[in-house]
């Protein structure tokens, strides 16, 4: 932090201890909190200035991974008769995509607003990171579906079934709270993975995550697209247009569980520092060229 930062952060008082801008003591701010917030702008501010190519790359490999993941998870319902099982062998996607540091459009919610709040970035490259990864989930997602359910034949029935219960499911109260609540459980991965050095803390909050939103038929707007998409690769007699119905009310209910509590209430709980991020001296992304690269 510069000199600057920290003369705007904190003053000494008359009994030589130093207070912040609000006049409170250093000693009651939470460090560990604002460090967190610090990760979350610092690592997630290179992720908006991708090139369009790289987004539509990391996006279809993100797509791919959480097909695998569906791939687990229908071989062990088959085998088991258990969503709950199942969903535990579905984490099996979200820990590859831990490792391998792919995009998924559920999980850009809390890092990417964040760096636009903090000023670092703007809300064109937002919005364009937002639809260019999902663009890839989607792409990935289809074709890996399409392998699975022509590589795997036993599965298919499986498949149709898993996938006419969401391409079928009806646009009621209790399906967008499975939507807003998949949003708000995807959102704390992300706030989990960014509060820890520990891999194998996020690996375990992976398998939780995953346990939760498949093991419990949570509406999530790509893990659910893919297992209709499965079902339609499957013979089943259900269509695209089911599933673009699916995703927008499936989608709305994962942005507002996302965005409107998860991330709104962390970024609630961090404003003073986000302020300082804000208000510290130098140009901002909002006010530079769209291309430029990132301040480090």
């Amino acid at each position: 932090m510069s000199t600057e930062d920290e003369t705007h952060r904190a003053s000494p008082d008359t009994s030589g201890e130093t207070r912040d801008a609000e006049g409170r003591h250093d000693a009651i701010r939470e460090d560990e909190v604002e460090r967190a917030l610090d990760h979350i702008v610092e690592s997630g501010r290179p992720r908006l200035y991708r090139t369009s190519a790289e987004l539509v790359a990391s996006g279809t490999i993100a797509g791919v991974e959480i097909a695998l993941g569906v791939l687990a998870f229908l071989a062990v319902e088959q085998a088991t008769g258990s969503k709950l099982l199942a969903g535990i062998a579905f984490s099996i996607g979200f820990v590859a995509l831990l490792l391998g540091n792919s995009e998924l459009f559920t999980e850009g919610f809390l890092v990417p607003v964040t760096v636009v709040a903090a000023k670092e970035a703007t809300v064109y490259q937002l919005l364009r990171f937002w639809a260019l990864t999902l663009v890839g989930n989607l792409i990935g997602g289809w074709a890996t579906m399409w392998a699975v359910v022509t590589a795997f034949p036993a599965l298919r029935s499986t498949a149709v079934k898993d996938g006419a219960t969401y391409a079928g499911s009806a646009l009621s109260l209790q399906t967008f709270l499975l939507a807003l609540i998949a949003g708000v459980t995807m959102t704390l991965l992300t706030r989990m993975r960014n509060g820890t050095d520990n891999d194998v803390a996020k690996v375990l909050a992976c398998v939780a995550v995953g346990f939760l939103v498949a093991g419990l038929s949570m509406y999530h707007s790509v893990l659910d697209t893919l297992f209709i998409f499965g079902g339609i690769h499957a013979g089943g007699d259900f269509h695209y247009g089911n599933w673009i119905v699916f995703f927008a009310w499936s989608a709305l209910g994962n942005v507002m569980g996302g965005l409107g509590i998860t991330t709104f209430l962390r970024l609630v709980r961090s404003h003073e520092r986000l302020i300082e991020w804000r208000t510290r001296p130098g140009p901002h992304a909002a006010q530079d060229d769209p291309d430029r690269q990132p301040r480090h």
